[in-house]
């Protein structure tokens, strides 16, 4: 186990006689890396955020509800008791005019046992076309805030792991020089003065 002297902040940023052109170098990386990391981050992680809650307005904007007609009977058995919220739900293909008139049919979820020409409320797009029902404004925002971090974070380790590679590169070099010193310089100490 190395020991280590008190925690020293901008250690690397302090005048000391024997700190080498590497040195330096590698305190401008590591400052580099961790500003680009931040800004980085961050502006990905805004503009990724920014545009799931636009894109999740404009889908509360264009989706509108219609009301479709279930073109068949719904397979199953109808509840005998009057308690929906246990009732079996099952797929059942229904039929819905679009805004331009157009028809267009699709699979819902229904109660089972529903009769063919029960009315249900289908969510369609602009086209016509089923979708599922728009979020609320706060469940946008929180999709948005955890996408956002997300990407965020996900973006901001790019500029950690260039840091970190270069760092590598920088290591190997020092290490280089060193072997290369110590090669010169190490056979002198074995010498006596006499």
């Amino acid at each position: 186990m190395a020991l280590r002297g008190p925690k020293v902040w901008l250690w690397r940023w302090r005048r000391n006689p024997l700190k080498r052109r590497a040195d330096r170098v590698e305190a401008w990386v590591v400052l580099g890396v961790w500003t680009l990391t931040v800004v980085v981050g961050v502006l990905a992680g805004l503009s990724v955020s920014r545009s799931v809650e636009e894109g999740l307005a404009r889908e509360r904007v264009e989706w509108r509800p219609v009301e479709a007609r279930l073109a068949e009977k719904a397979p199953g058995r109808a509840a005998e008791n009057d308690d929906a919220s246990r009732a079996e739900h099952v797929w059942a293909q229904a039929r819905w005019a679009a805004a331009d008139g157009s028809p267009h049919s699709g699979q819902v979820r229904v109660l089972a046992g529903s009769a063919a020409g029960t009315p249900i409320t289908v969510w369609t797009d602009r086209e016509g076309l089923q979708v599922t029902r728009p979020v609320t404004e706060s469940q946008a925002r929180v999709r948005a805030v955890l996408i956002g971090g997300a990407a965020g974070f996900l973006t901001a380790v790019l500029p950690l792991a260039a840091g970190r590679a270069t760092r590598r590169h920088l290591e190997r070099r020092r290490i280089d020089q060193w072997d290369a010193e110590w090669a010169r310089f190490g056979p002198m100490w074995g010498r006596t003065t006499g």
